[in-house]
């Protein structure tokens, strides 16, 4: 291994390499596209496709693709090779730059929820320019957006890429009003941690729940857990580091700033974090580091789990998304100023979000809604399914002055006036970290908790960059015309803080006294995917994404459509695989041991050692009244998935999965588990929790 400034981008076709091999001015309109957002000429994008062809091929590369992430949250990919005929048998290495802006792939087997029939193939790739080309085993990959032939999004990409530039649109206007003329652009930038549990790969293939559902369908409770607290930023065991090194290493090459690594809460989890990025980029860095985490791991002989709750009964794995604004010149527009001009800025912004999250807390919600996220928020160790922010004491404080129009008694005295005096000098830290709050004001970002740690962070961060985007347009659109600008601004500010505090709460999210408290307050409390995914076509919902050109109707439909079908499907595949490991797994193991505990009681009435009714017999009787239940549960779960809807709406199929096929799993759950307790470890049929997690 070469030191870490060696290794760093080395496979990346970044700036550096641009400048170093590009031409003078080909480089100069690239940029004009990097970062103003223009065409790109064709005779450019020959030049730099040529460029980009040729680094590559000296590089190993053989293939191209446009990497793009469509509607099932996992990136794909179709591989060309740089060679194009040219008679007598020879060829020639080319890539041309109508190859590297567009290309071809078949839309109709990746989800579109109605967008496209199954007979329409047509789908386009675009070059994404603002995410650097990357070469990955020996193939060249250009990120790219992802739409069909008549122009609807059919990735996650492209409304990203559309909701950055509403809140970067309606942000610089906010900032004209304060005489940053500097500032041309506002991008959001997001440092999304990722936790993720590790198995002995032996272990997991022996196990069909974690091979087709991601997370174990059965299995009793360890002895020990995570109540000792010995594991969070314990000792690294030595073959987990040496998977997080070369996790790094490769993470590194690909120009993702993978930074810190530590032991998570649960044992055999952990967490990669990496320094912010551009929202963009840091999607596709996530990606990308998702699908490394899975290949590094099984080189050192073990699994990588992203499910959301891979094992019952100890902590899931979520991703926390960082999210905060920062101008084209470096300034984040969520820091805090010292000036009175500044605090007022920041206030402002600041304000945008939290009447954005009280707005807007159903989509933020179905954001990040999935069948596994299900599982884990809630579960008095994730953000809850209710949407609030937390913003600290000094700050809550520091608002509640204003709007009440009192002095701050934290700090000198002076009339809160918005816009005329300081805002008192506001440190990053000047409250602990609430840990149980989904979306947390930490100094100068804001960290939404409630993202899935298999989820890709785009849905997330383009419902969060839109409706940002939607409480400054309401803002600009009313100082804009305002006479007195600070006598407009401080009205807007406390009429904002009056009408959406509701939304700010920075007790314990995870005491009943809250629910009870949000219900008051009218919060939305959407337990599950398939209360929260409706959101998506309700009437402002629709009305907002369309004032900004972020999604369609049609578009915000395909994505409930997909979601749903998705969580359904998801149920299903759990729930057929539960049957087959209870009938084909644990009745005939558990029967078999049954037998054995049954005849060895036979033998020890033979020779008299014992009263007539032994431990054996107990034992049995135990054994076959698990096994009873077992068959009962196995016959309750296969008539339910029998009778599920066969045709009909998605929301309607996935409600029946949720409220009758998952009550049968757990009915079957609950008999297999407490068989396992008491049935020999050696006749158990797959590994258990105490082997999974304690292995490493």
């Amino acid at each position: 291994m070469g030191s870490v400034n060696e290794l760093f981008g080395i496979n990346v076709f970044n700036d550096d390499v641009m400048r170093e091999r590009l031409p003078k001015e080909t480089y100069k309109a690239l940029h004009k596209t990097i970062d103003d957002g223009r065409r790109l000429d064709a005779q450019v994008a020959s030049v730099v496709a040529n460029a980009m062809k040729d680094w590559a091929m000296e590089k190993g590369a053989t293939h191209y693709t446009h990497w793009f992430q469509p509607l099932n949250s996992v990136t794909a990919e179709k591989h060309d090779a740089f060679i194009t005929p040219v008679g007598g048998g020879k060829i020639i290495n080319e890539f041309s730059g109508k190859e590297l802006v567009r290309g071809e792939a078949d839309a109709s087997s990746l989800p579109s929820g109605g967008l496209r029939s199954t007979f329409e193939a047509r789908g386009y790739t675009a070059w994404d320019p603002t995410s650097y080309a990357f070469i990955k085993e020996h193939t060249l990959c250009i990120p790219t957006a992802y739409c069909s032939y008549s122009g609807e999004a059919l990735d996650k990409k492209t409304p990203l890429l559309r909701s950055m530039e509403a809140v970067s649109r309606q942000a610089v206007r906010i900032l004209k009003l304060f005489g940053r003329e500097d500032a041309t652009r506002v991008m959001p930038s997001v440092g999304p941690e990722q936790e993720y549990f590790l198995v002995d790969k032996k272990l997991y293939d022996q196990r069909s729940d974690l091979i087709f559902a991601g997370r174990t369908l059965f299995g009793a409770l360890a002895p020990k857990g995570q109540e000792l607290g010995d594991h969070f930023f314990g000792t690294i065991k030595p073959r987990v580091q040496a998977f997080m090194t070369e996790l790094n290493e490769e993470l590194w090459k690909l120009g993702v700033l993978a930074k810190t690594e530590h032991n998570e809460t649960a044992p055999a989890q952990h967490e990669m974090a990496p320094i912010y990025s551009t929202v963009n980029v840091a999607c596709d860095h996530n990606q990308l580091t998702m699908e490394i985490m899975k290949k590094v791991a099984g080189r050192h002989g073990l699994m990588c789990l992203l499910n959301e709750k891979p094992f019952e009964g100890v902590n899931g794995s979520g991703k926390h998304n960082n999210w905060s604004l920062t101008t084209n010149t470096g300034y984040n527009l969520l820091e805090p100023g010292d000036s009175p001009h500044e605090s007022a800025q920041f206030l402002l912004f600041l304000m945008s979000v939290i009447k954005a999250v009280d707005e807007n807390q159903g989509m933020l919600r179905a954001s990040v809604a999935s069948a596994g996220n299900d599982h884990r928020l809630g579960g008095f160790e994730a953000p809850p399914a209710i949407i609030s922010i937390f913003l600290g004491d000094e700050l809550t404080e520091i608002l509640e002055s204003i709007e009440k129009g009192t002095d701050y008694s934290g700090r000198e005295k002076s009339e809160m006036t918005v816009g005329v005096h300081m805002l008192p000098k506001f440190p990053k830290d000047t409250t602990d970290r609430n840990r149980t709050s989904p979306f947390a004001f930490t100094g100068n970002k804001f960290e939404f908790r409630s993202l899935g740690s298999s989820a890709s962070i785009s849905t997330a961060n383009v419902v969060l960059n839109t409706i940002v985007a939607e409480s400054l347009r309401q803002f600009a659109d009313e100082l804009e015309g305002a006479e007195n600008f600070q006598e407009a601004l401080h009205d807007l500010i406390v009429r904002n803080i009056r009408e959406h505090k509701r939304i700010i709460f920075n007790g314990n999210n995870y005491s009943a006294e809250w629910v009870e408290e949000a219900a008051r307050r009218g919060l939305r409390k959407l337990d599950t995917t398939v209360d929260a995914l409706p959101c998506y076509t309700e009437e402002n919902t629709i009305h907002l994404f369309a004032t900004h050109k972020v999604l369609t109707e049609n578009e915000l439909r395909s994505r409930r459509d997909i979601g749903l079908d998705a969580y359904a499907k998801m149920i299903g595949i759990e729930a057929k695989t539960m049957l087959m490991m209870a009938r084909r797994e644990i009745l005939p193991a558990v029967l078999k041991y049954t037998g054995e505990m049954a005849a060895a009681g036979n033998q020890i009435l033979q020779f008299g050692q014992m009263l007539p009714h032994t431990a054996a017999d107990e034992l049995v009787e135990k054994l076959c009244a698990g096994c009873d239940g077992l068959n009962q549960g196995i016959d309750h779960l296969a008539r339910a998935l029998e009778n599920q809807p066969k045709e009909g709406e998605p929301l309607e199929h996935a409600r029946y999965m949720r409220d009758v096929v998952m009550e049968k799993m757990a009915e079957l759950r609950k008999a297999a588990d407490e068989l396992e307790t008491i049935t020999d470890r050696k006749a158990w049929p797959f590994p258990t929790y105490d082997e999974l997690l304690f292995n490493i």
